[in-house]
């Protein structure tokens, strides 16, 4: 199998892929064609059929596994396909693990990193909800590490949510090793929370995309709430922790403008924005930089980065 991170523009492709998604768009001239998306376990690529009245071109819908022959051409900086033919794959004709986007990292031994920063924390309060999340609930957990951190932009893929928020909870904890101000047991608690919401705002693999409840209340507003109902089968949880904690949970995105019901009002709840847009925005940094293949030129405007970006020279 040819996967999406060995294409290189000219190279004739055919085999099988998942169709991550499907529209008919309309060119300048007002002609119909075909606008997909297709995955594998390496990545995503834009494809287009021009030709969608080709003997060759099939009924097939989105998330069906797809065979198809085209060739790689480069759009804006961009590998893209052109579907000369295309029909829903058999089975036998695929794996689906061939196709879902995993972590590159062990996702065991990520877990047993975040669980053994859960036995670091000092408050018996925060260490049991965080207890009673991770290691007693075993759908949660299982949930959690299966998951993506985002439907795409950085850490869409399985094991992305772990990911991130292991990467979050290193940075919360040399912050809080640094500034002796910061409470490390309420931040630590807080950046194992703070994207928990995403196991229902994003539906799991293969779709991989928003839910109802994604699309009406967001992960932020659903993984307060499911903070808060946990909280409430604790005994003798203390007000004022459930308070701070939920407002760290709020806050981390740290502007009204960019999706947080309050701003940082805590230390904590800085500290949890900072590490969070830091871990977000060099994750989707790394991605961008590893699409590009041999690409060592600019690579144009990019509108997550809001810049245009290169790779770094390795000169001596």
């Amino acid at each position: 199998m040819k996967y999406i991170e060995s294409f290189r523009e000219g190279m004739h492709v055919s085999d099988v892929f998942l169709c991550k998604n499907r529209q008919i768009s309309l060119t300048k001239s007002g002609k119909e064609y075909g606008n997909l998306i297709l995955q594998d376990k390496t990545g995503t690529v834009d494809a287009k059929i021009w030709d969608l009245g080709s003997p060759g071109i099939g009924n097939f819908e989105t998330l069906d596994y797809v065979y198809i022959d085209a060739d790689v051409t480069v759009f804006q900086n961009s590998n893209q396909l052109n579907i000369k033919r295309i029909r829903k794959a058999e089975e036998g004709e695929y794996i689906p693990g061939d196709y879902l986007p995993v972590s590159a990292k062990d996702i065991k031994v990520m877990f047993e990193e975040l669980t053994g920063f859960i036995r670091s924390v000092k408050s018996p309060h925060y260490r049991a909800l965080l207890e009673s999340f991770f290691i007693e609930d075993a759908a949660f957990a299982k949930a959690f590490q299966f998951h993506s951190a985002a439907k795409s932009v950085h850490h869409g893929f399985v094991g992305g949510l772990l990911e991130h928020t292991l990467g979050v909870v290193k940075l919360c904890d040399y912050y809080a090793g640094f500034y002796p101000m910061i409470n490390r047991d309420l931040l630590l608690t807080a950046a194992m929370f703070h994207d928990i919401g995403k196991t229902k705002e994003l539906s799991t693999f293969p779709e991989n995309d928003y839910t109802d409840d994604g699309q009406l209340l967001g992960h932020i507003i659903i993984g307060t709430e499911m903070v808060g109902e946990r909280i409430r089968t604790i005994p003798g949880f203390p007000e004022k922790s459930a308070t701070e904690l939920k407002h760290c949970i709020l806050a981390h995105h740290g502007e009204l403008e960019y999706g947080s019901p309050k701003k940082p009002a805590l230390i904590e709840a800085l500290a949890l924005n900072f590490a969070d847009n830091t871990d977000a925005k060099l994750e989707t940094m790394i991605e961008v930089l590893k699409a590009a293949g041999d690409n060592n030129g600019w690579l144009g405007f990019n509108r997550l980065m809001d810049t245009n970006i290169r790779k770094t020279t390795n000169e001596i």
